[in-house]
């Protein structure tokens, strides 16, 4: 997530002008005909959100494709947070509703839904300096007895809190990572400059500037100047280490799968400057 949170990026933006605010008492409508169009693929908010058409005006009073594209933006960063695993499909509920051709009208989200999200991100937001806003009041969503979309259907296996194969900490970050980077594809350290979910997994974009390659067996040319990583089903769980503030240093390893370069080992670095020059010249005194 460019910035990241305690930026602008994060300050969910009010749709603009009179029907860009929901109304007391409803989510907000527009005197424009309802349609249905195509899920743009530069809406990074709702990749992978599993349906292609979304219906407009949507039901934040957006009434143009671009409007909700502009919108949407804003809420992007919120995902990386991972406050809830429904935050996806919360959002696209409104920002890009989907379009369900036998229906003439939208289809809102539950008010199960909102709260639980709201439960799990308001805290996030807050932390930040962002209060839930008025437009996502919760009371203004069905609240069960009619069509609605509701919170993802759990049972014991739901991931609810889980922490990331990848990203569980032992509390020995330095030693693990000195016994595996051998053995791992590649090894680095970095700052986080974006992340964005896609179809379950979380897609990594390092940081330039901050990031040291330690290892990088095979990368082609294109890697080396802009690497992508991937977190598995990281839409799924949460990894903290990836989470933090802007400027959090991470330690991570992995492999090439697929063509894709997937992480195995992420770690939040928790000591010093000085320490992190020291523990970077110990690496590369390994002979691998």
């Amino acid at each position: 997530m460019e910035g990241g949170p305690g930026t602008a990026a994060l300050r969910p933006r009010k749709a603009a002008g009179p029907a860009g605010s929901a109304r007391e008492g409803g989510p907000a409508q527009s005197a424009r005909r309802s349609a249905c169009k195509p899920v743009p693929s530069s809406m990074a908010l709702c990749h992978g959100v599993g349906y292609s058409e979304m219906r407009l005006p949507n039901l934040l009073g957006h009434d143009t494709v671009k409007e909700a594209l502009q919108q949407a933006a804003s809420w992007v960063p919120l995902l990386s947070k991972q406050c809830h695993r429904d935050t996806k499909r919360f959002l696209c509920s409104l920002f890009a509703p989907v379009c369900i051709g036998e229906l003439d009208a939208p289809v809102f989200p539950c008010r199960t839904l909102c709260e639980a999200v709201r439960e799990g991100c308001a805290p996030v937001m807050a932390a930040f300096g962002f209060p839930w806003p008025d437009m996502l009041n919760c009371s203004r969503f069905p609240a069960g007895n009619e069509l609605c979309v509701p919170p993802v259907a759990c049972s014991n296996l739901c991931p609810t809190g889980v922490v990331c194969a990848a990203c569980r900490d032992t509390g020995h970050a330095e030693k693990e990572f000195l016994e595996r980077v051998c053995s791992q594809g590649f090894a680095l350290k970095m700052s986080i400059k974006s992340l964005s979910g896609l179809e379950g997994g979380l897609k990594v974009a390092p940081e330039m500037r901050s990031r040291t390659l330690y290892r990088h067996d095979g990368w082609s040319e294109e890697e080396l100047q802009k690497p992508v990583l991937w977190l598995p089903d990281g839409e799924a769980c949460s990894c903290p280490a990836l989470a933090g503030p802007p400027g959090t240093v991470v330690l991570a390893m992995g492999h090439r799968v697929a063509g894709q370069l997937v992480l195995s080992w992420v770690r939040r670095w928790q000591r010093g400057e000085k320490e992190l020059k020291k523990f970077s010249r110990a690496v590369r005194k390994l002979q691998c």
